[in-house]
Order: C-alpha cells, then sequence, then structure tokens
C-alpha cells in the first residue's frame, strides 16, 4: 500500500466531534432548507401544528416537510428511500435532530398534505417577490408532457381498442387455421399441440370479453378515455409519439428564470391555457399587467383577445393553416386591410367589400370579396374560383396586434426557447425516466409543487450563495 493514501485504522478508537453540527459544512444546502421551512407559518398553510390529546406523539409537520424538500432537492423522492436517508445520512440527521420515521409515516405526510405542500411552493415565491427578483414582469409560458405511473396498455381509446380488436381476430384466425391443420394428422404430439392451441383462442375470446366492457367505460367517460392505473391521466401527442401522463403548465420569470407559476393538467392541448397561466403568473408575481411569450400551441383566438383585455401582454405565432403560398397563389397577408372603409385592398388594387357573416367554431366571421376578379390580370396568382373571397374574424384587431408586436420583437421566440425549456429538462432529468410516483391529479400536482420548490431552491442559491440566501430568507 505504500505511495497511495492509506485510510484509517476501522479498529481504531477516535473521537468524533460532540456536536452534530459540527458535521454540516457552512455552505451546505441543508442550512438553506432548514431556514426557509423555519420561517414558515405551518399553521397557517394548513399543516397540523397542535399535537393530538390522547395517543403517540407524532413528529411534527416541520420535520416530514424538510425531509421531502431535502429528499426533491437530492433525487431522493420515495418514502422508503427517505427513511433510509434519515437512518444513515449526517445531513439529514442534523435536518431532522436524528429522527427516523418510518416509510409510512413519511409517505402519509405527503398524500395528506398535499394543500398545503402547494402552499408552500407558492410561498417560496412569494419570498422571492419580496426580495424584489420580479421588477420587471415578463414570463415565459410552456407545458410539456411528464409520464403517469399508468402503463401505455393499460390505458384505452378507439384507436387502441380498434387495434387490439383487429390483433386477436388476427391471432384467433391464425390459431384456427392451425387447428385445422393439425385436424388431418393422427398423432400425440399433433393433439397436444391441438389442445395449446385451443386453450390460447379460449384466452383470447375472455379478452374479448373484457374487452369489451373497457370500451363500454372507456366510451362512457366525457372524453373517451380510460386509464386503468391511474384514472386521471391521459393519452398524449408529443413529437409525433403518444404518452400516457399529464400536461404540466409553467410560467418562468425571464430575468432569473425562476417558475413563478405551474399546474399540472390532464388536457393534452394547450389551447386554452395561456391566459389562466398568465393571469396565476401576473398574480404570483404582485403585478396588475404582465408580458407573456408562448409557443405557437397556445394560438387561440379568444385567448388572445382574453389575454389583451386582462392586461396580459402576449407574444406567440399564428399558426400557418393556409396553403395558398405553397400553392403559388397570394396569401392573406397580401391583403391590406382598409379599417375606415371595412375592407381589403387585393395585390391588384381592387376593394374586396364586406358581403356576408358567418359563425365558425363559435367566432363571428365575415366575408370580403369583389365581383371584378373574372377580368384581373392577376386571378391565375389568386384563385381558381369565380372570386377571390377573404375571412375576417370580428375582432381581427387582436390578432393583428400581436402580429405587430412580434414583427417588432422578432427575438422573443428565441427568449421563449431559453427560458422556459430548461426547467423542464432538469425537472425531467432530476424524476427520472419515471416522472411520478404517486397517482392521480391531486397527488401527482403535489409531486410537481415539490420538484418545482426544488428547482427554485436550487436556482436561488445558485444566484445568491448559501450564506446570501439564508440572511436574505432571515431578513425578508
Amino acid at each position: 500500500m505504500s505511495g497511495f493514501i492509506v485510510g484509517a485504522d476501522r479498529s481504531q478508537t477516535t473521537l468524533f466531534p460532540e456536536a452534530l453540527d459540527d458535521y454540516v459544512p457552512e455552505e451546505s444546502p441543508v442550512r438553506v432548507i432548514d431556514v426557509f421551512v423555519d420561517e414558515l407559518d405551518l399553521m397557517s398553510l394548513g399543516f397540523k401544528t397542535e399535537p393530538a390529546d390522547t395517543g403517540r406523539p407524532g413528529y411534527h409537520p416541520a420535520t416530514l416537510l424538510k425531509l421531502y424538500i431535502y429528499g426533491y432537492l437530492n433525487q431522493v423522492t420515495t418514502s422508503r428511500r427517505l427513511e433510509h436517508e434519515a437512518q444513515r445520512n449526517v445531513e439529514v440527521m442534523w435536518l431532522t435532530g436524528r429522527l427516523a420515521p418510518d416509510f409510512k409515516t413519511v409517505a402519509d405526510f405527503r398524500r395528506d398534505n398535499g394543500a398545503s405542500i402547494r402552499k408552500v411552493c407558492s410561498q417560496f415565491v412569494v419570498l422571492c417577490r419580496k426580495l424584489k427578483l420580479f421588477q420587471k414582469a415578463f414570463v415565459a409560458i410552456d407545458g410539456s408532457k411528464f409520464k403517469a405511473l399508468n402503463n401505455r396498455d393499460r390505458n384505452f381509446t378507439k384507436g387502441k381498442v380498434k387495434r387490439r380488436y383487429q390483433q386477436i381476430d388476427e391471432s384467433i384466425a391464425r390459431y384456427l387455421m392451425q387447428m385445422e391443420s393439425l385436424d388431418r394428422q393422427e398423432s400425440a404430439l399433433a393433439e397436444k399441440k391441438r389442445q395449446r392451441l385451443s386453450e390460447k383462442v379460449e384466452i383470447l375470446k375472455q379478452e374479448i370479453a373484457k374487452l369489451k366492457k373497457r370500451e363500454a367505460a372507456m366510451l362512457a367517460a366525457p372524453d373517451q378515455q380510460l386509464s386503468l392505473t391511474d384514472p386521471d391521466c391521459r393519452s398524449m401527442n408529443t413529437r409525433g409519439t403518444g404518452v400516457v401522463g399529464y400536461n404540466v403548465q409553467v410560467a418562468v420569470d425571464t430575468a432569473h428564470h425562476l417558475i413563478v407559476a405551474h399546474e399540472v393538467t390532464s388536457k393534452g392541448t394547450d389551447h386554452a391555457q395561456l391566459k389562466h397561466m398568465g393571469e396565476q403568473a401576473k398574480q404570483a408575481m404582485g403585478h396588475d399587467t404582465i408580458e407573456a411569450v408562448a409557443d405557437r400551441g397556445y394560438f387561440s383566438n379568444d385567448e388572445v383577445k382574453a389575454c389583451e383585455e386582462a392586461e396580459i401582454t402576449t407574444y406567440l405565432p399564428k399558426p400557418k393553416t393556409s396553403n395558398k403560398r405553397t400553392t403559388g397563389y397570394y396569401s392573406k397577408d397580401d391583403f391590406i386591410y382598409r379599417e375606415q372603409d371595412d375592407a381589403y385592398e387585393c395585390p391588384a388594387g381592387e376593394r374586396l367589400v364586406r358581403h356576408s357573416e358567418t359563425t365558425q367554431n363559435g367566432l363571428t366571421i365575415h366575408k370580403y370579396w369583389t365581383n371584378v376578379c373574372g377580368d384581373c390580370a392577376l386571378k391565375a396568382n389568386c384563385t381558381s374560383g369565380d372570386e377571390r373571397r377573404v375571412s375576417r374574424w370580428e375582432h381581427e384587431e387582436f390578432i393583428e396586434r400581436l402580429q405587430q408586436r412580434l414583427d417588432e420583437n422578432p427575438e422573443m421566440m428565441r427568449v421563449r426557447r431559453q427560458t422556459a425549456e430548461h426547467p423542464f429538462g432538469t425537472i425531467k432529468h432530476w424524476a427520472g425516466p419515471q416522472h411520478f410516483k404517486m397517482k392521480t391529479l391531486k397527488h401527482v400536482s403535489t409531486e410537481m409543487s415539490l420538484h418545482v420548490l426544488a428547482y427554485n431552491l436550487k436556482r436561488m442559491m445558485s444566484m445568491f450563495g448559501i450564506k446570501g440566501l439564508i440572511d436574505a430568507m432571515q431578513v425578508a
């Protein structure tokens, strides 16, 4: 062993420090957790802080809350692993005062105090506001799909049921054909094979009966989906593939990249989330007005209008739904709207006036056209019909102002990408392949709040330093 660093003799008697505090460095993140929880008014957040008059004394909620925050900050998210950490990890011993609750107690605390834990996450955002970190009310809003505990095979939709019926029918037909072939063979081995195939056919028939029951339950559901393991999760499209899980929405401060608002939903799209998340972010940051940038998945005429009326200034691109450009025709952008005349001017200089009004998807749409298209020299580049018609939503001015803001600030999409996507990548990396350990929307929301709190804590420690953040929390 000469020439190498030699460890201590395991049988040698040593004197350890008398105080447990000596084992935890001053710059340890565990000290931030301790101060943060001690500064909270746990009773006002809904935790039970008064002990019961009878029975065995329980653990104070502050102890279990510290244990969970430490766990999510260090990617230890199961109750059994937290129990193990409390028995062997010196930092956890220091944090809990050498208390080691069993895994059942730890799991019950998270399950029974979900609403209060979510409020703790909100309280950290309040702390950030007190530290004047949100002077500029500007957020990036984004959503991402997180996997639930529900396996894809235990989620049923119309398409999946149809494919499963088809697979079973094909298997039964194949087995029956093999049995028919074996009937022409007179041997003990052929009889055994025929018996095995007969059993397989019977199992598939039983599977059809089960599938019919699940199909009936699936069709009776409001969105015609059925998940057996976690009834609240849904099958969602993401980047061309499907994931059975939840759609997590976040609003991230563009200045410091802190998550100021978040929500877990069972809705697979982002269409109706823009105003809702903007309102949450505005309230969390303590501003009357706010700016928000999002991707085109959030675009909705009604949402853009609602946001502007709620004093939420939005930046998001409008999806390109017209194929006029690709077919060589002029697009709607080539037609100029003259507000004073309520008419469009076409590339040939003709006026398209309003002729009719229709309703599409609950929106009032005005139709504009002119009757001189037949003699126009540019008709071949405009339309193959008798005349070119242009549609305009009755509140199109909201969309035009949105487009003007985006044209004046083309860097907004880069800001959104740099701000909103990093937290999702970080949290998913921390969570591992199985993003959630609990079932149902209520409990998954609690888990997400712990993930968000851990992310914000780590972000603040990076910004302030351990000692600086502790001092800031005690002053605030």
